[in-house]
């Protein structure tokens, strides 16, 4: 994204010579707080059959840590806020709650997603302790959407269990509006939702650089014909050029791709600082892709390797060991793209990779289509598994 000289603090690492496992920087200069709506407006759409009409630009507030740039995305015009139960291990949700308090609750929407877990034998009971742990940390009585969390095949969906305990939420009032979030098998996950009839909303991986985008598109128009609304996230290819990441991506031109499918309501990209904002709204205020825009993001298109996985599972195929690849892939991208080391481990542990997964291989047998390197990767973020999670940011 482009950058602006403006004065920040430094991320303070206390875990000395780990190198990229440290906290990203946090600009603290004021903006567009005061940003006059008739001056700047945003497109509106609707998200689905749930009667709510939100700007094509959203917020997605898993790694920000600072209320103010929450303030600013608010006054701003951005009403819809993502956040997840385990999200900076609930702090994501405290603080949006601190914020929220004494806010108009019509002013705002707010998503929270809870991962499920169906291989506890009190699956139910454990889920509604989740839900009810986020409502309070949140301080409201009912959430607008409540996702099932990073959901990866189609079983999770049907499952009788999931299907009870979510209208149960909905019709006890602790969620308006049911849906589920994912990263892989989308298509067929889509079309999974639609026959199950109850999910309303799908938060999905969304980009440029998808290599099953004809087959995503015919699934997402086919969920929107069944009345469901898309949000899309990963909309930045994991938020820089390169795969060492070192070159943050223009965001602004990524936005604009997404919002050329008129099927994708609004995206949620994961600003953390002011300046980040700017180039998100930026590209709201002119939501038109331009010649340049496409001829940047065709510069990218070329480039093989980025952070963002594709998550088309045929390492998982190839790999003598079946290890969850893309979920460890998504943590090398959490880690070395958005420097949120904190995500990365817990991207791990909910995938029960221990960090030493990969001994007894004496060669890789992964050939991965997008080019990743990936025995390197592996080798460079599992040991973040073992680094005590107060030394991460």
């Amino acid at each position: 994204m482009e950058k602006i000289n403006r004065r920040k603090f430094l991320g303070l690492s206390a875990l000395a010579g780990v190198g990229a496992w440290v906290a990203p920087q946090t600009a603290t200069a004021s903006v567009r707080g005061n940003t006059d709506a008739k001056e700047n407006k945003m497109a509106i759409r609707k998200l689905g059959n749930t009667g709510i009409n939100i700007p094509i630009l959203s917020m997605g507030v898993m790694r920000a840590d600072n209320p103010a740039v929450v303030r600013a995305a608010y006054n701003s015009g951005i009403t819809f806020f993502d956040t997840a139960h385990g999200y900076q291990r609930g702090r994501n949700e405290e603080m949006l709650g601190e914020f929220f308090k004494d806010k108009d609750r019509n002013s705002f929407i707010i998503a929270t997603k809870v991962h499920a877990n169906l291989s506890s034998g009190n699956f139910e009971t454990e889920y509604e302790e989740q839900m009810n742990t986020s409502l309070r940390r949140l301080q409201m009585d009912y959430v607008d959407i409540f996702y099932a969390h990073a959901v990866e095949n189609t079983g999770i969906l049907s499952d009788p269990r999931l299907i009870e305990t979510l209208k149960k939420f909905k019709e006890e009032g602790k969620t308006k509006h049911i849906g589920f979030s994912t990263h892989a098998n989308k298509p067929a996950q889509i079309d999974e939702a639609i026959k199950a009839g109850i999910y309303e909303v799908c938060l999905i991986s969304y980009n440029f650089k998808l290599g099953i985008l004809p087959e995503l598109d015919d699934a997402i128009q086919r969920g929107v014909d069944a009345g469901m609304g898309f949000v899309a996230m990963k909309t930045m290819v994991g938020g820089v050029e390169d795969a060492e990441g070192k070159k943050q991506v223009d965001g602004a031109a990524c936005l604009r791709w997404v919002w050329q499918n008129p099927n994708i309501t609004t995206a949620v990209p994961g600003f953390t600082s002011f300046d980040l904002l700017d180039n998100c709204l930026e590209a709201a205020y002119r939501p038109q892709l331009d010649a340049a825009d496409k001829n940047y993001l065709a510069g990218l298109i070329e480039k093989n390797e980025l952070l963002y996985c594709q998550n088309c599972g045929q390492c998982v195929e190839q790999c003598t060991k079946s290890l969850p690849i893309p979920a460890i892939m998504r943590a090398y991208m959490y880690n070395y793209g958005y420097k949120y080391a904190a995500l990365s481990k817990e991207t791990l542990e909910s995938s029960t990779v221990n960090g030493n997964d990969c001994a007894g291989c004496a060669k890789c047998t992964v050939n991965c289509p997008s080019g990743f390197k990936v025995a390197e990767k592996i080798a460079a973020i599992t040991p973040i598994v073992n680094v005590p999670s107060y030394f991460l940011a």
